[in-house]
């Protein structure tokens, strides 16, 4: 199809992800078969759509893959995304895809081959994890923007498994709850991920926050490709269990639920979704 081509009837589904009930998860939108579709059609679709992102199931072009899934956020096109990625796995199985293996999905996008398994819920393998130290003075920028004490940091880190995010390690949840960003501030000094424990004996392990102003999105309200460098970057240096369950969207009024696990074929990150709306677009 051409972009002067009179649109066609799509399949189109939106989906709650890492949430077994709907509207309290990260809204996903889903074009069942984005062929013929133009790089700019399909941009222009996401800002529409104005979600954190929007992704188009494509036939795959990898031999070793089931499905191929490009991925838009309102600002231009992900590489890799983790809620995109549970999302997009669960509408091309529910829309009757039948993956080549029993128990493993293959994805196909730019990063790459990315595995998902089926349990209690999908999960997909995350990818490797790049770990580079930050500058001091973008650092206290970062501080500054965040309206954040210094000495609640216990660590920070740019990682990356497809584009950087500063994440910083801090002392409680309670101090990742109460942040009150300047977004216009954080927009000039890249996505940036804040991560902390939860009192032993809690329903859950960490409270994840995202702020990514930078690619249109104030705070995200779950991240499956952050919780993916935090888990590789805490598991790695002993800071958390090789079992855990990361809540995040708690100060959006969402109450997300991020479940991690390391076994001897790698770092699993899962999610339930739940739906929310079947039907059509002219595309």
């Amino acid at each position: 199809m051409s972009e002067n081509d009179t649109p066609r009837r799509r399949d189109f589904s939106q989906v709650d992800v890492f949430t077994a009930r709907a509207l309290l998860g990260n809204p996903l939108a889903v074009v069942h078969d984005g062929s013929g579709l133009s790089t700019e059609r399909m941009a222009a679709f996401a800002r529409w759509t104005n979600l954190s992102e929007t992704t188009f199931l494509l036939p795959p072009i990898h031999p070793e893959a089931d499905y191929r899934v490009r991925i838009f956020t309102p600002g231009g096109e992900l590489p890799f995304a983790g809620h995109p990625t549970l999302g997009s796995c669960h509408v091309w199985l529910q829309s009757g895809g039948t993956p080549r293996r029993a128990d493993t999905i293959v994805q196909e996008c730019e990063i790459g081959l990315v595995p998902l398994r089926r349990g209690d819920r999908l999960a997909f393998a995350a990818p490797p994890t790049s770990v580079e130290r930050v500058d001091a003075e973008l650092l206290h920028r970062v501080y500054a923007a965040l309206g954040l004490d210094p000495a609640r940091v216990r660590d920070a880190a740019w990682l990356s498994n497809g584009f950087p995010q500063l994440v910083l390690l801090m002392d409680s949840a309670a101090t990742v709850l109460a942040l009150k960003p300047d977004h216009a501030a954080l927009k000039e000094l890249g996505k940036v991920g804040v991560v902390a424990p939860h009192p032993a004996g809690s329903d859950v392990d960490f409270e994840v926050r995202f702020f990514a102003a930078a690619i249109g999105i104030n705070e995200d309200p779950v991240t499956g490709s952050l919780n993916a460098n935090i888990a590789r970057w805490l598991i790695d240096t002993d800071r958390a269990a090789a079992r855990y369950v990361a809540a995040q969207g708690t100060a959006m009024g969402r109450a997300g639920r991020i479940h991690v696990q390391r076994d001897e074929h790698g770092t699993w990150i899962g999610g339930d979704v739940a739906g929310c709306v079947d039907g059509t677009v002219l595309l």
